[in-house]
C-alpha cells in the first residue's frame, strides 16, 4: 500500500471516527445535556492534548498567554455551541453550518473570480439549509453558525499562537485551561442530572473518537499526503456528519438539504484547493520559543525536525485542514 493510500485510509478513519464520536456524544444528551457531554469531552481532550503537547506554562510570556487564553475561550464555547446545536437540528445540519466558519476564513479578502463563485454557492446553499419550515429550530441554527464563528477565531488564533509557540505547545495549554475550566460545570450538571454509567461511557467515547482517534490518525496522515489535499479531503466531514447521524440517530434529510450540504463541501474543497494552486509565499514571524525551552523552531509535535518548505498558503489553508496544518490540534477533535 503507497503512503498517499495510507494517509487517504487514515484521514477516512480520522473523520469517521470523529463523526461517530458525535453521534455518541448525542446518545448521552438526554442524561447529562449537550453541557455535560462537552465538559467530559474537554478533559479528554485536555489529557490528550497536554501530554502530546508538553507545554512548559511556567516559561510562557504574556504575549503568549494572550492567544492561548483567546483559543481557550474559544474550546470551551465550540463544542458546546456545535452539540448544542446538534441535539435542537441533528448531527449532519449542525456540522454543515460550521462549516461556514472556515469556508468564510478562506474566502475573506479573495477578490478572484472563483473564490465569488464559491461564496456566492455557498450563500445560497446556507439559505436552503436554513429556510422558514414549519419545524425550522432558529436557535439550533444560530448555535451552529455560533460555532462557526468560533471556527474561524480558532484558525486565526492559532496562526498566531503557531508563530509565538513551537509545536503543539500553545494548543496543549488552551485545551487545558478550558478543560479546567469545565471542572465546576461538569460538577454542576452531574449533581442535578444524576448520571448513569450508560451515559457517562457515552460519553467518554465520543471524548476517545472525537479527539483522541482523528488527532493520532491526522499526524499519521500529514506525514503521508500534503497539507493542502489534507485540507481538501477533510471537506467530506459535512457529508460524513449526515451519513452517520442517518445511520446511527435516524435522522433524515430531505433531498434539498442533501443538495445543500454538497454544494458547501464542494465550496470548501475548491477554495482550499485555488488557494493552494495559486497562492503565494506566506510571510511568517519569527517564533518566540519560551525560556528555558529545549524545543527549537521548526519541531513538530512528534519531535521531528519539521520541513521547512511548506510554507504556501495551501498548506496552511484554513477550510477544514484540522488544525495540524499549522502546528494545532483541531478543536472539534479538542
Amino acid at each position: 500500500m503507497s503512503k498517499q493510500t495510507q494517509g487517504v485510509a487514515l484521514m477516512l478513519g480520522g473523520a469517521t471516527a470523529n463523526q461517530i464520536g458525535a453521534a455518541t456524544a448525542a446518545l448521552a444528551f438526554p442524561v447529562l445535556g449537550p453541557t455535560g457531554v462537552v465538559a467530559v469531552r474537554q478533559w479528554v481532550a485536555a489529557v490528550v492534548l497536554f501530554v502530546i503537547g508538553r507545554p512548559r506554562v511556567r516559561d510562557f510570556t504574556a504575549r503568549q498567554w494572550r492567544p492561548i487564553l483567546g483559543l481557550a475561550a474559544v474550546y470551551a464555547t465550540m463544542n458546546l455551541t456545535l452539540y448544542s446545536a446538534i441535539d435542537r437540528i441533528g448531527l449532519g445540519l449542525g456540522v454543515t453550518l460550521e462549516f461556514v466558519g472556515p469556508l468564510t476564513i478562506a474566502l475573506a479578502g479573495s477578490r478572484r473570480r472563483t473564490d465569488l463563485v464559491c461564496a456566492l454557492a455557498a450563500t445560497a446553499a446556507v439559505g436552503v439549509l436554513t429556510r422558514p419550515r414549519p419545524s425550522t429550530d432558529y436557535v439550533g441554527i444560530g448555535l451552529a453558525l455560533a460555532a462557526a464563528a468560533c471556527w474561524a477565531g480558532y484558525i486565526l488564533l492559532n496562526r498566531t499562537i503557531g508563530r509565538r509557540l513551537p509545536g503543539a505547545q500553545g494548543s496543549a495549554a488552551a485545551a487545558a485551561v478550558s478543560g479546567l475550566a469545565y471542572v465546576p460545570v461538569g460538577v454542576v450538571v452531574f449533581v442535578h442530572h444524576h448520571p448513569t454509567l450508560a451515559a457517562l461511557g457515552a460519553a467518554l467515547t465520543a471524548g476517545v473518537l472525537s479527539s483522541a482517534v482523528p488527532l493520532l490518525a491526522d499526524l499519521l496522515a500529514l506525514r503521508r499526503v500534503p497539507a493542502r489535499f489534507f485540507g481538501v479531503f477533510m471537506s467530506v466531514n459535512p457529508v460524513l456528519a449526515a451519513l452517520v447521524g442517518l445511520v446511527v440517530l435516524g435522522q433524515h434529510l430531505d433531498a434539498l438539504s442533501w443538495a445543500a450540504i454538497v454544494v458547501i463541501v464542494a465550496a470548501n474543497a475548491t477554495a482550499c484547493r485555488v488557494k493552494g494552486a495559486e497562492a503565494g509565499p506566506v510571510p511568517s514571524e519569527p517564533e518566540e520559543v519560551p525560556s528555558g525551552s529545549d524545543v527549537g523552531p521548526g519541531v513538530a509535535v512528534d519531535g521531528r525536525p519539521e520541513r521547512r518548505a511548506r510554507t504556501r498558503a495551501g498548506d496552511r489553508c484554513p477550510v477544514p485542514a484540522h488544525g495540524l496544518g499549522h502546528r494545532a490540534a483541531d478543536p472539534r477533535r479538542a
